[in-house]
C-alpha cells in the first residue's frame, strides 16, 4: 500500500499516476476528505488537551495555596473536557481505519518508464526470440491434441469438480512432472534462487501483505469457518516468509523458489478461453520472488525476467516480450514485463510469465524492511515476483509447438534427461 503521509503531502501526483491506471479517481475524492474531516476532529482533540494540561497545572497552583474551593470547581470543568476528549480519541480511531480501508485499495504507483495506455493493446513489445516454426500439416491446439491421444481428459475433470479443471494422463502427467523438475533445477542450479515448499493454505494476514486481500477476494477460494484461503500464487508465501522482519541489508538480495499449485475463481473471466489448460481454476506454477533494497529493484527486475527468458530458450520456445502499459499493470505492481509464448494451434503469443517490480508496496503491507550494517536508518525492502514458469501454459507450448504429423509430441532435447527410466 502507499504511505498516508505520501499520498496527503503528494495528492495531484497520486492522483495523476492512478488516472494512468484508469483508478476510480473518487477514491482518492473521498480520502481528502475523510482526511480533511481528521485534521478537524486531531485539531479539536489536541486544544482540549493543550487546555487540559494548563488547567491541570493551574489546579495544582491552586491547591498550593489553599484555595480547595476553586481547585474543585477547575475539576469539574476538566471532567466534561476530559470526556470529550475520549469521544474525539474514539473519532480518530474510526476515521484512521476508514483512511486504512481507503489506502489498501489504491494501486501501487507505477514507475516513470512504463509507458502509457488504455488496455493491453498498448502494451509495448520489446523482442522476440526465436522462429515459428513451419509445419507442413495444419497443427492442432493442444485441446484436440490433448484428448486425440488420451493425455488429457476435461469431462472427467468436469464430473470431479466442475468447468475450468483437466485431468492429465499418461504422457501429459509426465511431461508436466519433468517440466517441474527441469524449471527447479535451473533456477537453482544455475539462477541462485534457494527452493522452498510453502504452505499452500495462508490466513488473511498474508493474503493482504501481497495485495490479494481486501481488494480481490471474489478471485479467490477460501476454506469455510476457517481464516485460510488456498493460494492463487506462491508469491504470497514466498513474499510472506519475511513479514514482520527487518533484513540486513548485505543478506540482500534474497532469491527464493517454489513449485506449488495455484488456485483462482477467475472472477470476471466468463467466456473467456473456456476449453483447454489456458484458464484454469487449479494450476500449478513455480514461481520466482526476491527481496532487495530500493538501489537493487530495478537492476533486479531485469535479471529476474532473464531468468524467466532463459527457461523459454532452453525449451526452445518462440516468444516475446513485452512491457505492460499503465491501464494492465497488476495492483501491485510498479513495472511488468510479460512474457508471451507463440502456441501455433492457436495462431498467437499468449502470456506464460509475468515479471514485476512492486517496489515497497508490498514491503509496506507486510512490514518487510532492511537495514544496512553501518548502522543507516531502516527503510522497506523491495519486493519482486515472476513466474519460472506456468507449467501448464509451457506444457501447452510444448505440445503445440513439437507435435508432429503422425499426432505424436516430441520431447525438447533439454527435458529428454527427465524422462530416463529411473526404475527397475
Amino acid at each position: 500500500m502507499l504511505e498516508l503521509r505520501f499520498v496527503r503531502e503528494h495528492m495531484e501526483l497520486v492522483r495523476k499516476k492512478c488516472a494512468l491506471r484508469h483508478f476510480d479517481l473518487t477514491q482518492l475524492d473521498r480520502f481528502a476528505e475523510i482526511d480533511s474531516r481528521r485534521l478537524e476532529v486531531l485539531a479539536r482533540a489536541e486544544a482540549l488537551k493543550n487546555q487540559r494540561n494548563t488547567v491541570s497545572k493551574e489546579i495544582a497552583r491552586l491547591k498550593t495555596a489553599g484555595a480547595e474551593d476553586k481547585a474543585g470547581l477547575r475539576i469539574q470543568e476538566m471532567r466534561a473536557v476530559s470526556e470529550e476528549i475520549r469521544e474525539l480519541d474514539c473519532q480518530l480511531a474510526g476515521i484512521e481505519e476508514e483512511l486504512q480501508a481507503v489506502i489498501m485499495a489504491v494501486p501501487n504507483l507505477v514507475d516513470d518508464s512504463v509507458p502509457a495506455g488504455d488496455s493491453e493493446a498498448d502494451n509495448v513489445e520489446i523482442r522476440r526470440w526465436g522462429e515459428p516454426a513451419q509445419f507442413d500439416f495444419k497443427p492442432l491446439n493442444h485441446w484436440d491434441l490433448g484428448e486425440k491421444l488420451g493425455i488429457l481428459d476435461f469431462n472427467t475433470a468436469a464430473r470431479l469438480s466442475g468447468a475450468r479443471f483437466a485431468v492429465l494422463k499418461g504422457f501429459a502427467a509426465r511431461l508436466s512432472r519433468a517440466l517441474v523438475d527441469f524449471f527447479l533445477d535451473l533456477h537453482t542450479q544455475r539462477h541462485g534462487y534457494s527452493e522452498i515448499n510453502p504452505p499452500f493454505l495462508v490466513n488473511t494476514p498474508t493474503m493482504t501483505g501481497t495485495g490479494q486481500l481486501p481488494k480481490f477476494s471474489e478471485d479467490l477460494f477460501r476454506v469455510e469457518g476457517r481464516d485460510l484461503w488456498l493460494i492463487p500464487t506462491a508469491e504470497v508465501p514466498l513474499t510472506n516468509l519475511y513479514a514482520g522482519q527487518t533484513l540486513a541489508e548485505d543478506m540482500l538480495p534474497i532469491r527464493n523458489t517454489a513449485h506449488t499449485p495455484c488456485f483462482r475463481s477467475e472472477a470476471g473471466s466468463y467466456g473467456k478461453d473456456t476449453r483447454g489448460l489456458i484458464r484454469q481454476h487449479q494450476f500449478e506454477k513455480v514461481e520466482l520472488v526476491k527481496i532487495c533494497t530500493p538501489e537493487q529493484s530495478f537492476a533486479e527486475l531485469e535479471s529476474l525476467l532473464a531468468d524467466a527468458e532463459e527457461t523459454l530458450q532452453l525449451l526452445e520456445l518462440p516468444y516475446r516480450v513485452v512491457t505492460l502499459c499503465t491501464a494492465d499493470l497488476g495492483f501491485s505492481a510498479a513495472k511488468t514485463y510479460d512474457i508471451e509464448v507463440w502456441l501455433p494451434g492457436q495462431n498467437c503469443y499468449r502470456e506464460i510469465s509475468s515479471c514485476s517490480n512492486c517496489t515497497d508496496f508490498q514491503a509496506r503491507r507486510a512490514g518487510i524492511r532492511c537495514k544496512a550494517k553501518d548502522g543507516g536508518r531502516t527503510r522497506l525492502a523491495h519486493t519482486l515476483n515472476g513466474s519460472g514458469l506456468a507449467v501448464g501454459r509451457t506444457l501447452v507450448a510444448v505440445m503445440e509447438n513439437y507435435q508432429q504429423a503422425d499426432g505424436s509430441i516430441r520431447l525438447p532435447r533439454v527435458l529428454e534427461p527427465y524422462f530416463v527410466q529411473r526404475f527397475a
